[in-house]
């Protein structure tokens, strides 16, 4: 496995080893040893969450606050997203910095996001499906998020405006203005 750690510290991109040959192909998504090597601690996920969605959907920028918070790994297993994680901990050297990678099923690529970040992808081919694993379960209480158009931290998000498909909730989030505070 490829392990490339974003200018964002504690965010991985992963790139699995993958056997082919004539009946298709093998790799291994998750490992737990190996995660514990990569981040240096055991991560213990608890939620496996998927979504399908159609080209210019866009999803996030989300996360839950304090003891809810969570970190995911990600990746996708039909078409292609710009998948982007935000550092959101206010103590960080880069806080309000992103990275954005294009996972798709055929490149294989996943991202962990670690806690305090938040998260978002948008649909760059006719459809995508987006698998996730979570180290904390979901609390309406505590999720927050940014309008994923906020322009202090804008977003190339690989979709014309017009194109974008985004929730009524996403687009009345605050801005990361609002956020910081």
């Amino acid at each position: 496995m490829k392990v490339t750690e974003t200018k964002l510290k504690g965010c991985f991109i992963l790139e699995p080893t993958v056997f082919e040959d004539s009946r298709g192909y093998f790799f291994e998504s998750y490992n737990e040893n190996k995660l514990e090597e990569i981040l240096g601690y055991k991560p213990t996920f608890v939620q496996d969450n998927q979504s399908n969605s159609s080209y210019g959907v866009i999803r996030g920028l989300h996360m839950q606050a304090g003891k809810d918070s969570q970190a995911k790994l990600v990746r996708v297993v039909e078409g292609a997203v710009i998948d982007v994680a935000v550092d959101a901990r206010p103590d960080s050297e880069t806080f309000g910095q992103s990275v954005a990678v294009e996972l798709s099923a055929e490149n294989k690529k996943q991202l962990f996001i670690p806690r305090g970040f938040l998260h978002g992808f948008s649909v760059i081919t006719e459809k995508a499906t987006f698998f996730y694993k979570c180290d904390n379960g979901y609390n309406k209480e505590s999720e927050n998020g940014v309008n994923p158009l906020d322009t202090q931290i804008n977003i190339d998000w690989g979709i014309p405006v017009d194109k974008m498909i985004i929730s009524e909730k996403d687009q009345e989030a605050q801005s990361f203005e609002e956020f910081r505070k």
